[in-house]
């Protein structure tokens, strides 16, 4: 497995790709956050990171999809599949392997942001943030980007073309993250049934986590998730 884990991160690093990938992810953050007024946090007026936690989840809607749409499209393109498949792996070792070099390129990216908690601190009147609130969001944001990863995972093993794949994921991303959300807006589900609804989306649970509060529904939300995507992307290896 982390055979599988190491050379799809020498892969993804051995050109210019994945560090454009990081980079796009922070600039398009830092451009957001302290360039373009309306969602600058200089006219807030006071020291929070809201925006940047609700910013995020659309660039990572895009940038994991991004990030994960070769990972097994191209080894069915390519035909190193069946080579894949000689080596004395099982397929959940194979599906871990690229899961988590997609969770560790994203960790990746996710890290430097820590440079935003310093810059506002700094900037802030009295020198204090709400850290415990930080820290909850920031594990929100981190469970995040690793169930969208499981979902661009999955969707990539569906189809040998990794554009299709982009496609596919981007859209199951969108669809999940806000989808229910809109969905228990409809009249059919109101007084009572909405809630409910809404609570099968992964906005629900991740808006509730950047409160900077730690339920343990939504840690479990997250991980099962997690987990279906992986065992779908399982089965579907299997069948192949």
């Amino acid at each position: 497995m982390w055979s599988i884990c190491k050379k799809e991160l020498n892969q993804f690093f051995s050109n210019l790709t994945g560090y454009i990938a990081i980079m796009l992810f922070l600039m398009m953050n830092g451009v957001f956050l302290f360039v373009l007024p309306g969602s600058s946090i200089f006219d807030f007026g006071y020291a929070s990171l809201d925006k940047f936690f609700d910013l995020s989840p659309w660039i990572l809607m895009f940038l994991v999809p991004a990030i994960s749409m070769r990972s097994l499209a191209d080894e069915f393109k390519a035909g190193t599949f069946e080579t894949l498949k000689t080596r004395p792996l099982t397929s959940w070792q194979i599906v871990l392997g690229k899961y988590f070099s997609i969770v560790v390129v994203l960790l990746l990216a996710i890290l430097p942001t820590i440079i935003y908690i310093i810059t506002i601190k700094i900037l802030s009147a009295q020198g204090g943030i709400d850290s415990g609130g930080i820290a909850g969001s920031y594990i929100g944001l981190f469970l995040l980007a690793a169930t969208f990863a499981a979902i661009s995972l999955c969707c990539s093993g569906l189809t040998a073309n990794a554009v299709v794949a982009f496609l596919i994921s981007a859209f199951g991303c969108l669809l999940l993250y806000f989808g229910f959300n809109a969905l228990s807006k409809l009249p059919f589900f109101a007084n009572g049934p909405d809630y409910y609804v809404e609570m099968l989306g992964i906005d629900f649970h991740y808006r509730s986590m950047s409160r900077g509060v730690l339920d343990s529904r939504d840690l479990i939300y997250f991980i099962s998730v997690i987990f279906l995507f992986l065992l779908i992307t399982v089965k579907n290896l299997y069948k192949k």
